[in-house]
C-alpha cells in the first residue's frame, strides 16, 4: 500500500512552491546551521526541494539522504539526491560516516525518534553535528494541525477563518505526530548530544505568515518552525 507521501508527492512541492515566503523563510532557517557543515546526510529528504534551493540559494551541497517514500525519493534523485529509500529505523548509516544530519521537517513522521537520534550519534564523526527542525507541538501550526487531524478536515466551523489562505494538506497532517521541543531536546541529550542550540522562523500568526519572508532568529520560543543544533563530543 502506498504511503500518502507516494500518493502526494507532487501535491507536497506545490503547496511549498504556492507559499512563497514560508518555504524561503524555511529554507533560510535550515541553512542557519549548515555553514562550514562538511558532508551532510538529510534523513526523510522529500523531493529534494530544500536541498535543491540550499544548494542554489546557499552554496550549501547535500548529495545523500534518504527516504521511505518512492514517490519523492524519484523527484529527489531527478534534483541531484543520492536517495537510499528506507526509513531512518531500518536505515544503516554506518559508523562516523557524515559532519552533519540534518532531520529537517521528519521528527514528527519518525515513529521512533530516540532510535533516530541514536543512529545518527553513531554515524556522525567527532565534532559532528545534528540539525533537527521540524513545527514544535507547542506552537500554532502544530494546535492548528492537531485539531484539524482530530476532525479530519480543514473544512470544519472551528477552522474557518484561523488557518492560512492554503492550509498544509490534511493527508500529510493525519500522519504526523508533532512533538513539543522539550521532548526533542530531552532525546538529544539521552543520545548524547550537548552544547544545543536554537533558532527559528515563522514568527506571525499562520494566517499571515506567508505574507512576510523571515530570517531565522535566536531561540525557541516565539517561532512555528524550530531549529535544534547539537554536538557530538570529541573523543
Amino acid at each position: 500500500m502506498k504511503s500518502n507521501f507516494d500518493q502526494y508527492a507532487s501535491q507536497y512541492d506545490a503547496w511549498f512552491l504556492d507559499n512563497q515566503n514560508v518555504l524561503y523563510s524555511e529554507a533560510r532557517l535550515v541553512a542557519h546551521f549548515l555553514k562550514d557543515a562538511g558532508d551532510i546526510f538529510s534523513v526523510g529528504c522529500g523531493s529534494g526541494l530544500f536541498e535543491m534551493l540550499l544548494e542554489k540559494e546557499f552554496c550549501i551541497s547535500i548529495k545523500h539522504g534518504l527516504e521511505p517514500s518512492e514517490g519523492m525519493a524519484k523527484i529527489a534523485r531527478k534534483r541531484g539526491v543520492e536517495v537510499a529509500i528506507t526509513t531512518i529505523e531500518n536505515a544503516d548509516l554506518g559508523a562516523e560516516c557524515y559532519d552533519t544530519i540534518l532531520f529537517n521537517g521528519t521528527p514528527s513522521y519518525i515513529s521512533d525518534l530516540q532510535s533516530a537520534f541514536n543512529k545518527a550519534y553513531s554515524a556522525l564523526r567527532p565534532n559532528g553535528r545534528i540539525v533537527v527542525i521540524d513545527v514544535p507541538k507547542e506552537s500554532s501550526y502544530a494546535l492548528l494541525y492537531n485539531l484539524a487531524k482530530a476532525v479530519g478536515t480543514w473544512k470544519h466551523p472551528l477552522l474557518e477563518n484561523v488557518h492560512p489562505r492554503d492550509p498544509y494538506p490534511i493527508e500529510f497532517v493525519k500522519v504526523a505526530n508533532w512533538r513539543t521541543t522539550q521532548e526533542k531536546v530531552d532525546m538529544l541529550h539521552n543520545s548524547g548530544f550537548s552544547d544545543l542550540k536554537y533558532a527559528q522562523t515563522l514568527t506571525k500568526h499562520p494566517v499571515y505568515s506567508n505574507n512576510v519572508l523571515e530570517d531565522p532568529i535566536e531561540g525557541y520560543d516565539c517561532g512555528d518552525y524550530v531549529a535544534i543544533c547539537a554536538q557530538k563530543k570529541k573523543c
